[in-house]
């Protein structure tokens, strides 16, 4: 696609696509916004017109999947509500009756009931489910009679709808080559929302309700403007957040990300379940082994002996404070039962704690107030992204977030539009700002937004090749564009 290189005199006119306006200085001094304004415009533009069709997939499916945890429960409330009956039945029982349901299945953790007319789900692995989900088994707990059984994945226990909306949202469904997509799309649209909040901000205008409000009037590319930079204004906080707990799931800004996190101490920690033959058969490294390095002392896991069983685990769990909305992990080969807390809702309730199977002994415990500040704010970020942080209002936030970012995107290309290449210039793709807008800032400037540039390139990979794919596309095309001149 060839870009148009010719300039123009009048900047109000800029033919930036996304935001553009006039610069904030006055008079003859070159002021540092003056000097660095047509860098955020030319980056602006090619970014708005190249990956805007990224974040109108990710804000559509975004969309989609923030209305399907209302819409899963309604689609799937045989299987999630029952009757309220006179007594809950033990948990034995209600497992018991998912096993002799699916006799091939091997349970691996338990979901009680955390509410009046709740199922308990009972979650088995299954040659008949693919690998990384489980098969959901909801059973009354009043009755003990299996509702019926549905594929679950995830932490957040996503059933079909969402879960297939997850992925699509993440990957496109095209497995780890998709994810190229979604984290191409996270990186680039902090620099999209922070540039547009610049370029927005910078314009001269006469009255500071402009600044928040869109103009009303007829429809036209100023009017359109005036609806873009307003909303975008009061969506970038959210789009940056969003943008910022993508790229914490990404393949290679994660990878980046998690090394950060634990230079500085900041991972995870998670409670150590394993068992030992050291006496009293406490795990080894004690109860004090967050992130699992009570395996230090390379000592044998001791075999799987007599088991307490679920319910007295769960008692065990609720007498050591972990209490509430919990999730039960079954003891595996050399490990003990775990039994968290699942509530997420802020504020969360997310302690956890490891059980010996034989007596109900503590072997550790986790308590979410003894997170680093690092994976506290990490747990939140995700919980906001993924829509259960605040329950109904953070999915209805998030869909109102995406409608915004896709009138934002339509907005961009009709404003584009409307400034579309002449009958002259079929394969242009309007005006950009002026070539050589970075010989104009001066060193003391040009030299550390370089570095800072090149930083950031390296740490967030696909925003940096992309940008320099970018660079290299307009450098050859302003090279055929000169050529054209001498011709």
């Amino acid at each position: 696609m060839a870009i148009d290189d010719r300039t123009t005199a009048d900047p109000v006119d800029t033919p930036d696509a996304l935001a553009e306006g006039t610069p904030s200085g006055t008079g003859g001094t070159r002021s540092t916004w003056s000097t660095l304004r047509p860098l955020f415009l030319r980056v602006h533009f090619y970014a708005g017109l190249l990956i805007a069709p990224l974040l109108l997939v990710a804000a559509i499916s975004g969309l989609l999947y923030a209305l399907s945890f209302p819409a899963e429960k309604v689609l799937y409330r045989h299987e999630l509500q029952v009757p309220v009956g006179d007594r809950v039945l033990p948990l034995t029982a209600q497992v018991d009756a998912a096993r002799e349901a699916h006799p091939d299945g091997t349970v691996t953790a338990v979901w009680p009931s955390s509410e009046d007319g709740a199922t308990t789900r009972v979650l088995m692995t299954t040659p008949a489910v693919e690998e990384g989900k489980s098969l959901a088994v909801f059973v009354d707990p009043y009755t003990a009679e299996v509702r019926g059984d549905l594929p679950s994945y995830g932490s957040s226990g996503a059933l079909p709808l969402r879960a297939w909306l997850s992925e699509f949202h993440a990957n496109l469904r095209l497995g780890e080559p998709g994810r190229i997509y979604s984290e191409t799309a996270a990186s680039w649209m902090w620099v999209v929302a922070l540039g547009g909040l610049a370029l927005w901000i910078g314009r001269r205008r006469t009255a500071k309700r402009a600044l928040f409000l869109p103009e009303r009037g007829p429809r036209s590319r100023r009017r359109t403007l005036s609806w873009h930079g307003s909303v975008g204004l009061w969506a970038v906080t959210g789009l940056v957040v969003l943008s910022a707990t993508g790229l914490t799931w990404s393949r290679y800004a994660g990878e980046n990300i998690d090394a950060v996190q634990a230079q500085l101490g900041g991972s995870t920690p998670t409670v150590s379940a394993v068992l030992s033959t050291t006496p009293g058969g406490a795990a080894a490294g004690g109860g004090n082994g967050h992130e699992g390095h009570g395996t230090g002392h390379h000592t044998a896991p001791a075999p799987q002996g007599p088991d307490i069983g679920i319910d007295r685990a769960v008692e065990a769990a609720r007498d050591a404070g972990v209490a509430g909305k919990i999730a039960v992990t079954l003891p595996a080969e050399g490990k003990g039962y775990v039994v968290k807390e699942t509530d997420t809702q802020f504020p969360v309730h997310l302690d956890s704690v490891a059980l010996d199977p034989a007596d109900g002994t503590v072997l550790d415990e986790l308590r979410f107030a003894d997170y680093p500040v690092l994976a506290k704010l990490t747990r939140f970020g995700i919980d906001v992204h993924m829509g259960v942080l605040f329950g109904l209002p953070n999915q209805l936030a998030l869909a109102a977030l995406m409608v915004g970012l896709i009138l934002l995107v339509v907005w961009g290309y009709r404003m584009w539009w409307l400034r579309r290449p002449t009958k002259e210039r079929k394969l242009g793709a309007g005006r950009p700002v002026p070539r050589g807008a970075w010989r104009k800032v001066p060193v003391t400037l040009l030299l550390p937004l370089a570095a800072a540039t090149a930083l950031v390139g390296w740490f967030v990979p696909l925003l940096g090749i992309s940008l320099l794919a970018f660079l290299a596309v307009d450098v050859a095309l302003g090279l055929v564009a000169r050529a054209r001149r001498a011709a």
